[in-house]
């Protein structure tokens, strides 16, 4: 039988949020030599509901359903002071004890933790709202900024957009990084980004687009493979290197050094998914020298290594 998702509607519904779970679960995807997921809505209490943007919707659906899921999304809840319905909680804890996958998106994560499925888990939620998650629900091990967690039964993501992260990351549990790249590909979106990427994605450029500093930053991106210093960086934009060190700080939330490698990073983890490079040859050309400074850094700031990485979302596999 095919693995049944059931998203939950409430009124005041995140019309975004619910709309990336339909978009990942619900749509055919006949490309894909898979048997794609069963989906379907139940509501959270009677109808219509109002969406987010003056819609209204009716859904055929009560909790019961809960009751045949193989895994819940919660796209969001209506407000992080609204108390989830009794019934919705009975239906999500006892949904936990037969082994359901249950997921949310953004704020939903209030209604897992209000179900008490959290309790001594890790979690996360927008970064908005995350002091509020922990100051409501000490309980809970809150991931300050993470994209999105994955307790093996239990997944929340960050706000809205981060959302697709995470349900990315279910296909890819599901299917392997084949099919979860293709369906990427579909939505035109980045393959993967990891759990614990940063929420807060910095602006890479100067307030003016034209200006010094996001010249200097086209500038390394498109030479990664050569060596940059501090000075050698800061003589090219005519900056002195307190400034730089400054300006660069301020633009992208991270020091030269430190933005630099996360540049290679990303590129390297293309060349990974997308080539057969050895990982000295990946090295070379992403500036990091040799094989072993690439598989530190890889164990630093991913907790892989590049083989590793390879064999999971390589998009020749």
């Amino acid at each position: 039988m095919r693995h049944k998702v059931v998203a939950l509607a409430y009124d005041q519904l995140c019309t975004f949020e619910f709309g990336c779970t339909v978009e990942l679960f619900a749509l055919p995807r006949p490309e894909l030599s898979v048997p794609w997921y069963e989906f379907a809505v139940c509501a959270a209490e009677r109808g219509p509901l109002r969406a987010a943007g003056g819609l209204q919707v009716r859904v055929p659906h009560g909790l019961k359903l809960l009751d045949h899921a193989d895994t819940i999304v919660i796209p969001g809840w209506r407000a992080i002071e609204a108390p989830p319905p009794p019934a919705l909680i009975t239906k999500l804890r006892a949904a936990y004890a037969r082994g359901a996958r249950l997921c949310s998106i953004c704020s939903g994560v209030f209604v897992l933790a209000a179900a008490g499925v959290l309790d001594g888990r890790r979690a996360t939620t927008h970064w908005r709202y995350v002091e509020r998650l922990r100051t409501r629900y000490p309980q809970v091990k809150v991931e300050v900024n993470a994209l999105y967690v994955d307790e093996g039964q239990l997944l929340t993501s960050a706000g809205s957009a981060a959302g697709l992260d995470m349900l990315l990351h279910l296909v890819r549990c599901d299917y392997g990084p084949k099919v979860a790249n293709l369906v990427a590909q579909r939505l035109v979106i980045a393959p993967h980004r990891e759990g614990g990427q940063a929420q807060f994605v910095p602006r890479p450029v100067a307030p003016d687009e034209r200006g010094r500093l996001a010249r200097l930053l086209d500038f390394i991106r498109a030479h990664l493979a050569e060596a940059h210093t501090l000075h050698s960086l800061a003589a090219r934009a005519a900056m002195s290197t307190r400034t730089l060190q400054r300006e660069f700080t301020q633009a992208t939330g991270q020091a030269p050094y430190e933005w630099i490698v996360s540049e290679r990073l990303e590129r390297a983890k293309e060349l990974l998914e997308s080539t057969r490079l050895t990982a000295q040859a990946v090295a070379t050309r992403v500036g990091m020298g040799s094989a072993e400074s690439l598989r530190h850094h890889f164990r630093q700031r991913l907790g892989t290594t590049p083989a590793r990485y390879r064999r999971r979302f390589s998009r020749r596999a």
